[in-house]
């Protein structure tokens, strides 16, 4: 499931690369205002579409939902749409799943030394997993990274109610909360100029704080 919010320039790319070896690739658009619904429609996404911009929470929960429909799907993968994410690493993390008695398999960018993280943003992302780790009981080393893997039980258990960034936060509480069987994987997170030219920055981690405790 690859949530999608203004990534025309990418996300075809990014479709046809995912199918070379998961051949069921769900975008949903989240109220995009370009190409983007187009260019992942060309790329053989089936595409679900919410009419406004709901966030990317919102958008996870309606793939999964959209996924859980059909009896034949065991393991599920969430998915960037910018590129950062590698296809490699999702398939790793499906074999996981599939030899291993776990529910869910969550990427991890501090797991090996392949992605370049700036220095403030690692420090960020630090005080996120103690944050998390404080919270929730759950010892990921990397909280918000948006590469995972669940099996049919988890996607099912996992409530996702923040719509927005804090759904990071919330999916590792619910790991705690349902005590579901959970490890990590490495993943290389791929920064872009383009991913950079996004918007991506710190300042995500005050948006998700903003979301946990004023909502």
């Amino acid at each position: 499931m690859i949530p999608l919010y203004n990534e025309a320039p990418v996300v075809r790319a990014v479709v046809e690369e995912a199918r070379k070896t998961f051949p069921k690739v769900v975008c949903v658009d989240d109220g995009s205002t370009d190409a983007s619904v187009v260019e992942a429609r060309a790329a053989g996404a089936v595409v679900v579409r919410h009419p406004v911009n709901l966030g990317q929470g919102a958008s996870l929960r309606t793939g999964l939902d959209y996924a859980l429909a059909d009896p034949s799907a065991d393991y599920f993968v969430t998915f960037d749409a910018d590129g950062q994410h590698q296809v490699a690493d999702a398939v790793a993390m499906v074999h996981m799943l599939d030899e291993q008695p776990l529910d869910i398999v969550v990427g991890s960018r501090f797991l090996d030394k392949r992605t370049k993280v700036a220095f403030v943003k690692r420090v960020v992302l630090k005080l996120g997993v103690v944050f998390e780790r404080m919270s929730s009981g759950v010892q990921l080393t990397d909280a918000h990274n948006g590469l995972r893997a669940f099996n049919r039980h988890a996607a099912e258990t996992v409530a996702i109610t923040q719509n927005r960034m804090a759904h990071a936060s919330e999916i590792v509480s619910e790991i705690g909360r349902n005590r579901l069987r959970w490890a990590e994987a490495p993943v290389h997170v791929v920064y872009t100029d383009y991913s950079r030219s996004k918007g991506q920055s710190v300042w995500n981690s005050v948006n998700i704080l903003s979301d946990l405790f004023l909502k």
